[in-house]
């Protein structure tokens, strides 16, 4: 098998087919043998049925249908397609057309025709966003870039072609809380960066609200970097020099109640935020802890013409 695509699919229901036979009609012309992993994240809007429908049209073994329980997020369905591929390369794709299969093509040329490279990247040299959302953007790979060892390129999405070397590299850190940017950096391997444009949605809306966006930037900061558990020491040793800078300025003015409450304040707001970021932490090793899956399967289906489920 030459290339494997990994597609999460979260309410695509209008999308599925398109984005497969797409695929199917590009690879096919170039003979490069591929198949397709669709992992249907706990869609409510008809995907799964529509997924069974495209599995039962093409029984050729191109096809592989992984269907969760509920909706875990597209992390673990780009880990769960992840282990049921097969191919030399792994390429994984939206599958809401924005990320074209032509682009795609290029990357996968690209990456066999490169021999000391092991991805294929696609990166957004600008972005069709607002510019309030550009700007935060910005400013999230600013910060993490500052305060953390891996490295991330501004722009770059998850929209890449990686070898199988890599891609074993990814699957064997088990870790609950993923985050795929800073997975794919932090294995290393040579990445090339290729520009590509993002297209319009086929069909449907964006799942990603501001909010989202700003949980997941948090997720990538805190698991990739301890520096603000450092904060604390920092903000204690000002707070000392702060305390005793208001203790000896209300002694002089004898203004005794504005210094006390003053004090107080600062200190109890720094005591929570303190406690709030160690928490977070203190969080992700209890769930970690837990061991619990990062996904359940409820259905897979694959193999040639046996509609096979298990």
């Amino acid at each position: 098998m030459d290339i494997s695509f990994v597609i999460p699919c979260y309410n695509e229901k209008d999308n599925v087919r398109v984005v497969y036979e797409t695929i199917r009609k590009i690879f096919s012309e170039k003979q490069i043998s591929f198949e397709a992993v669709m992992v249907n994240d706990g869609s409510k809007d008809g995907t799964e049925k529509e997924l069974k429908k495209l599995y039962a049209d093409y029984p050729d073994g191109t096809l592989k249908v992984v269907s969760f329980s509920r909706n875990f997020g597209k992390e673990a369905a780009i880990l769960c397609g992840l282990k049921h591929t097969t191919g030399d390369a792994v390429c994984f794709i939206d599958a809401d057309m924005q990320q074209r299969p032509e682009v795609a093509l290029a990357m996968y040329e690209k990456l066999i025709s490169t021999e000391d490279i092991d991805c294929v990247a696609a990166y957004q040299k600008s972005r069709k966003e607002n510019f309030l959302l550009s700007f935060f953007k910005k400013c999230f790979y600013f910060f993490i870039n500052l305060i953390t060892t891996t490295r991330f390129t501004p722009g770059a999405s998850d929209f890449r072609v990686i070898s199988r070397r890599m891609a074993n590299a990814i699957l064997s850190m088990q870790e609950y809380f993923r985050f795929s940017k800073g997975l794919f950096s932090w294995v290393g391997f040579e990445t090339y960066f290729m520009e590509y444009t993002v297209e319009e949605r086929l069909s449907g809306s964006s799942k990603w609200s501001f909010w989202k966006l700003f949980k997941y930037a948090l997720e990538g900061i805190i698991g990739y970097s301890t520096v603000p558990l450092s904060i604390s020491n920092v903000l204690g040793i000002l707070l000392m020099l702060g305390g005793l800078g208001l203790l000896i300025a209300g002694l002089i003015i004898s203004d005794t109640v504005m210094t006390i409450l003053g004090v107080v304040l600062l200190v109890g707001g720094l005591i929570l935020l303190m406690i709030g970021i160690t928490g977070m932490y203190i969080s992700r090793i209890y769930l970690q802890g837990k061991n619990r899956p990062i996904y359940i399967e409820k259905d897979v289906l694959e193999g040639e013409t046996d509609g096979c489920s298990r």
